[in-house]
């Protein structure tokens, strides 16, 4: 039997696997599915068109699937969907999608989100993210595989950050961040590599030499970005173990928004 507790409101139509628990005086909706092992503790409110995987931990005092935060909104049928193995921790609110995007904010697998943070309408978040406390996204953000995000910092609307990417503590985020790249402040800047977060993922001495490579020619070298862009494709020739890591940097930088540019 699903343990729910008996101060809990579950709506009849909600889907709930056998082995959910959920926690003392949370209210879920009816539109709400959830998979096998998550657990809900107490004090939440999930409503809306919201899908969470399985084995997931959420913890006491969460809003999700809240309807946009967008004046726009007018009751369309937009979603939230989390994956798997995800860790929510205490005060989050996460929106469903809107009818301006994809309609749908996801969340992926195995994402580390600490107390009161805010993910807004149409977000993508990959896998393996980590959010310090306080972090905040507007609609429509972005966030690569194994991004890191310290606490107090914020993600102006439509900004991408690329995979293996740090975003240091309280910055204001407002143009797109690179792949690799350590980055804080406000204004925003780009420190250098992210080196020890690299390392820690088992990047080699030669993968790690080409992406300071990249760094070098992005912000070391005073080139124009189609000229670093260039250069960076070049590298290949030289370094063809570093071909997967120049793929995601020059796909990245081909997806960049014009409106927003990179941090440069």
């Amino acid at each position: 039997m699903t343990a729910i507790h008996s101060s809990a409101v579950v709506d009849p139509a909600a889907q709930l696997d056998d082995s959910v628990t959920v926690g003392p005086y949370t209210v879920i909706g009816p539109h709400v599915r959830i998979g096998a092992g998550t657990s809900i503790g107490a004090h939440c409110v999930l409503e809306g068109r919201t899908t969470i995987g399985r084995n997931n931990r959420i913890f006491q005092f969460n809003s999700l699937g809240a309807i946009p935060q967008d004046k726009k909104y007018a009751g369309e049928p937009c979603e939230l969907v989390i994956g798997d193995g995800n860790t929510i921790r205490e005060f989050c609110t996460f929106n469903i999608g809107s009818p301006g995007d994809l309609g749908v904010t996801r969340i992926g697998d195995d994402n580390w989100i600490m107390a009161y943070t805010h993910i807004a309408h149409d977000c993508q978040i990959a896998d393996h993210t980590t959010l310090a406390n306080n972090t905040t996204l507007g609609g429509h953000v972005h966030l690569g595989p194994w991004v890191t995000v310290g606490g107090l910092t914020g993600i102006h609307q439509f900004v991408k950050v690329g995979a293996h990417a740090m975003v240091g503590f309280a910055s204001a985020v407002s143009q797109d961040v690179p792949p690799f790249m350590l980055v804080d402040g406000n204004p925003l800047a780009v420190r250098g590599v992210n080196s020890v977060g690299l390392r820690r993922r088992d990047f080699s001495s030669e993968r790690l030499a080409a992406v300071k490579a990249m760094h070098k020619a992005l912000y070391r070298d005073d080139l124009t970005l189609q000229a670093a862009q260039l250069r960076i494709a070049e590298m290949v020739k030289t370094k063809p173990e570093s071909a997967p890591d120049v793929e995601l940097m020059l796909s990245f930088l081909a997806q960049s928004s014009p409106k927003r540019g990179i941090a440069r």
